[in-house]
């Protein structure tokens, strides 16, 4: 049986680390583990392997990849591979967002308190030699405590209850939004409604937190319309998606001054473009799809891509399925 590691990407922490393919071997002397990292000449091996570990795969790779029994994300995100072929074969798919979740969480928790307390603002000060307390406690809106906020939770996937139980933990009201009611409600939040609820948890959240996978339904789901509902001095976190967000529409709201604030990881276009308005904009805190980075990715990676290969050849199911269907 054959594994095929095929990982290219321009961010060196997105590749597979060259440790990877010989440990699995020593792991599963029983496998043939091929790790390229291009694409390039890829035909024959993708041809003649079982496993695939990949960001995404073409339509024509697919179909000439007969062999394929099951595909694996390092990613949360699987848009890239949700194609028609694709989908209506039995190729199982799955992805790494347990991987991901713990990590993005604390990123959340530290863009919650950077807007609350001003960070960015005291950054601005600090680089222009201005000792600004007069300036930041004058500003809308004021610094102001995190503990008894409400944050309401736009999704409580693999990231959404790692957000939840860390902001709960903090004195936080966390109440959510989620598609199917009939799952348990995670530990830390205090209510859950329905997706058609969503404008009046926006209307009582002081934090929204989008960490939600992206779908035809959830595409710009943060429009004019819905960002109007914000209550005044509220503030937007993204981690989810970049097209989540109509962020023509987040920049209008931004600049009238009723946001306090956003903080954006991801965009509709990455890189984001040098020439983009958002940069310039005074309440916007970007940071460059960091998010789900640290220096134990791979370890991690590690552990659940070999507790999923003993489970694949125990015939066992496996973690981290995604519904083709669905995108998630």
């Amino acid at each position: 049986m054959k594994l095929l590691i095929l990982l290219h990407h321009r961010f060196e922490l997105w590749n597979a680390p060259a440790w990877l393919a010989p440990r699995l071997r020593k792991e599963f002397p029983e496998l043939d583990i091929v790790h390229l990292d291009d694409y390039a000449g890829a035909e024959s091996d993708l041809r003649h392997s079982e496993i695939l570990i990949a960001w995404s795969l073409r339509p024509e790779q697919f179909s000439a990849a007969t062999r394929l029994r099951w595909v694996h994300s390092p990613a949360a995100a699987v848009h890239q591979l949700i194609f028609p072929e694709f989908v209506a074969s039995d190729v199982v798919l799955t992805n790494a967002r347990e991987v991901h979740g713990p990590v993005v969480a604390e990123h959340v928790i530290a863009q919650i308190f950077a807007l609350a307390k001003r960070i960015p603002s005291a950054v601005k000060f600090q680089q222009r030699h201005i000792w600004g307390q007069e300036q930041m406690w004058d500003a809308f809106p004021r610094t102001r405590e995190v503990a008894g906020a409400t944050l309401g939770l736009v999704g409580i996937g693999s990231i959404g209850r790692e957000v939840a139980r860390r902001a709960h933990s903090l004195g936080m009201h966390v109440v959510a939004v989620r598609e199917h009611l009939d799952k348990d409600t995670p530990e830390g939040v205090e209510r859950v409604f329905p997706l058609s609820a969503l404008e009046h948890v926006l209307e009582i959240s002081d934090y929204v937190v989008l960490a939600l996978p992206l779908t035809a339904d959830t595409r710009t789901l943060m429009n004019a319309a819905r960002l109007k509902k914000l209550r005044p001095g509220a503030c937007l976190i993204n981690v989810g998606r970049g097209p989540l967000i109509d962020e023509g529409a987040l920049a209008e709201a931004l600049r009238g001054r009723k946001l306090g604030g956003a903080a954006i990881d991801v965009f509709s276009k990455e890189p984001l473009s040098a020439d983009s308005p958002l940069w310039d904009l005074e309440d916007l805190l970007i940071t460059p799809h960091t998010a789900a980075l640290t220096e134990k990715l791979w370890e991690r990676h590690y552990c659940l891509i070999q507790e999923n290969l003993t489970r694949f050849l125990d015939g066992q199911p496996l973690l981290g399925i995604v519904d083709k269907q669905k995108g998630y």
